[in-house]
């Protein structure tokens, strides 16, 4: 049959009868089959019973609605309606691991690119074993059973039976040797279809991490460190102890936990607990230190990452040279659900209910806190009320094990507003040199780019490699695997300059470098990632040599993007929606940007109106190419979330630091876009350009450069930092 190289189906009966249908990865049964770790026992993606068809969802619904866009992607090849199927989130386990990211997470805005094949090769496969039962029954050819509705027709006879009929005779019928996949005639994909889980969302019925209750359940709030790195020099628990509802108080390697019997009194406790610290290396921390240690560290060599011609060499000859530096600042995530799990750890069993973002990283920490074996620890993902890359990090999850190891009894770690803002794993601070030289007749000639930041991979990547091995190998081998993968992804992190390294402007001689940074800030990723901040020193400088060539910021762009048509093409998309050129009411301005992430390309137009220091979004036309819009409104969705949260982040954001501590603690220092500040958005698509791709997050990087370029084409000032703000 025809199967992608990373997949291979496996179909057969479920328990209670029906048919299974079951898509893993090689390297998956390779990693939990035999060699102690227990026999592979995957669960099926696809369950048809006599009363029903359950898929299974392997990634994480965070509200990005990727439990509908798969669902979609199995009912089409199934022949059902979208009705027709209940959809459920899967557990942690190796068969649910995104075939692009090779572990259990949901992130890289990979899931529908990724899952696009198998999710219909599971439709398709469970559609024609069905018809091969039909066949067999009735005594006819396969070719003449067709499916639909949710039954095989066979039309010559009138015959005609439900899946749940034909289920248990299908799992014993032979794998068919090529599924037909729809190539074009979708009934299903590409339609503007509801969310399969909106109705638990709007009715409360929808259970979130936060939501979470189990018999005899004890809660504990953390006191923590304020500077990252610290640890506990001493505590006196008795007062306390003393104190209504408190259990215990302990101490955990996050900090000190007190266990209470509800979440008001832990975190009255906490409140009254007096813990001393060594606060360590990073007492220090100074957001004004940290900017000028990267403008120091901006001269350094670092790591080169793209070199064509001789840059320069022509820098030196440029008819005019144009410099420039953009800084953008640490940022937290602030998930509308402030981090939180629940777990229960006994000597044979651990469960964890938990909003995250990767199942089988949790699953692979619960091993490495408890010992114990693959089957014998379960991870529950809940809904999750906010993501952002968030939740790819698992402290959370980690603290929970602790305590319900330390208390004996199920524990729910329930983060405050506060703990929340202040132990973040942040955006990354980043400065970007830019150096660039024009011809005489304004064609750039020379581009160079130094990217100064922090290594994500570098704290991230340790966990990762653990999830991924298999379940089997020792602690202390995943852990050297672990560390040598973190040494050379520090170094050359393409998550740190992404974006940066493929400018596609056709400039005949481009230098670009990374100078990897770590002040001891912990750092996680943040939607779009290292795109966040390289888009917007690449969209601004590509706006200021514009402008020093004296040429229209759009028509420039398009000039130089002869090689890159898809690039071009949303851009050319966005100007004409945007009506660029015709004249705008008085007082307006807007600005122009695109840039390419996660395989997608967009572009977007914003306009402003300045009055004084205040900077007003009035509206913002963006454009997509994803290539085939699985289901239309979900993308329309993620685009104007992307725009809320890029806004937000351009004009209100900031993580700062002083004396080793954030200084932000809550909405009212970290501030979202509100509800009359948001400007009125327009979406657009590129009618689709092959197979899907990103959508979650490519949004989000042109928003800050397009409105930046809007200020200065209102003010003819130059915001080369965020959050951007007019001086005065």
């Amino acid at each position: 049959m025809s199967l992608t190289r990373r997949q291979f189906l496996k179909v057969g009966a479920a328990v209670g009868g029906g048919l299974l249908v079951e898509i893993h990865a090689p390297r998956t049964a390779r990693a939990d089959a035999g060699k102690g770790g227990g026999t592979f026992t995957p669960n099926a993606f696809l369950r048809i019973a006599p009363d029903g068809i359950t898929f299974v969802c392997p990634e994480v619904e965070m509200g990005q609605g990727i439990q509908t866009g798969l669902a979609m992607l199995v009912a089409e090849e199934l022949e059902v309606g979208l009705e027709d199927m209940r959809v459920i989130a899967s557990p942690a386990d190796r068969a649910y691991d995104n075939p692009e990211n090779l572990v259990q997470l949901t992130g890289g805005s990979a899931s529908v690119k990724a899952d696009f094949e198998p999710m219909r090769l599971a439709g398709a496969t469970a559609r024609d074993m069905l018809r091969s039962a039909a066949s067999r029954r009735w005594g006819v050819p396969f070719a003449e059973c067709v499916a639909s509705n949710g039954a095989i027709v066979h039309a010559a006879t009138g015959k005609r039976a439900t899946y749940g009929e034909l289920a248990d005779e299908a799992a014993r019928s032979g794998v068919p040797r090529r599924p037909r996949l729809r190539s074009e005639g979708f009934r299903i994909i590409g339609k503007p279809l509801r969310r399969v889980d909106a109705r638990p969302r709007i009715d409360g019925s929808g259970v979130f991490g936060i939501d979470v209750r189990v018999p005899g359940m004890l809660v504990a709030a953390i006191v923590r460190c304020p500077v990252p790195g610290g640890t506990v020099k001493g505590f006196d628990a008795a007062p306390v102890k003393a104190m209504p509802g408190i259990v215990d108080v302990v101490r955990i390697p996050a900090g000190v936990a007190v266990l209470a019997r509800d979440t008001w009194s832990a975190r009255n406790g906490a409140d009254a607990l007096r813990v001393t610290w060594d606060e360590g290396p990073n007492a220090g921390l100074d957001s004004v230190s940290l900017l000028a240690a990267y403008r120091e560290a901006a001269a350094g060599e670092g790591k080169g990452v793209r070199s064509d011609g001789d840059a320069a060499k022509a820098l030196a000859g440029a008819a005019r040279r144009v410099e420039a530096s953009y800084h953008a600042p640490f940022l937290a995530h602030a998930t509308l659900e402030p981090q939180n799990a629940t777990a229960l750890v006994t000597g044979s069993r651990c469960e964890v209910w938990a909003p995250t973002q990767a199942p089988g990283v949790a699953k692979e920490i619960a091993r490495q806190l408890t010992g114990l074996g693959s089957d014998q620890i379960v991870i529950h993902t809940t809904l999750v009320g906010g993501g952002f890359g968030r939740r790819l990090a698992q402290d959370y999850v980690a603290e929970a094990i602790w305590c319900a190891k330390a208390a004996g009894t199920p524990v729910k770690v329930a983060w405050s507003r506060e703990d929340d803002f202040r132990h973040d794993v942040y955006r990354p601070a980043a400065l970007h040199v830019m150096r660039g030289g024009l011809a005489a007749d304004g064609a750039p000639v020379a581009w160079e780019h130094r990217v100064v930041t922090q290594s994500i991979m570098k704290q991230f990547v340790p966990d990762v490699v653990a999830a991924t091995l298999p379940f089997w190998v020792p602690t202390g081998v995943k852990r050297t695997a672990g560390n040598v993968a973190s040494y050379f992804m520090g170094r050359s992190d393409d998550a740190a300059f992404e974006g940066a390294d493929q400018v596609p402007y056709a400039v005949p001689n481009v230098s670009v470098r990374f100078i990897a940074q770590d002040q001891g800030v912990p750092v996680g990723f943040w939607r779009a990632v290292g795109h966040s901040h390289t888009a917007f020193a690449v969209e601004s400088f590509v706006d200021e040599l514009a402008h020093a060539a004296g040429k229209d910021p759009y028509l420039f762009r398009k000039g130089l993007l002869g090689g890159a048509p898809r690039n071009r093409e949303v851009l050319d998309l966005v100007a004409t929606k945007a009506g660029w050129g015709a004249t705008l009411p008085p007082g307006r301005f807007r600005g122009i940007a695109q840039h390419a992430s996660f395989d997608s390309f967009a572009a977007a137009v914003v306009e402003v109106e300045v009055e004084g220091k205040s900077i007003r979004v009035r509206r913002v036309v963006i454009a997509l190419d994803c290539g085939l819009a699985v289901n239309p409104n979900l993308v329309a969705a993620q685009l104007e979330g992307s725009v809320v949260f890029g806004l937000g982040a351009a004009l209100k954001q900031e993580i700062t630091w002083k004396k080793g501590r954030v200084e932000q603690s809550n909405f009212n220092d970290f501030d979202l876009l509100r509800m009359d500040e948001c400007p009125s958005i327009e979406t657009h698509l590129v009618p689709g350009n092959g197979p899907p791709t990103g959508v979650g997050e490519p949004g989000v990087p042109p928003i800050a450069p397009a409105l930046a370029n809007a200020v200065f084409a209102a003010t003819g000032q130059r915001l080369r930092s965020l959050p951007l703000r007019l001086p005065g």
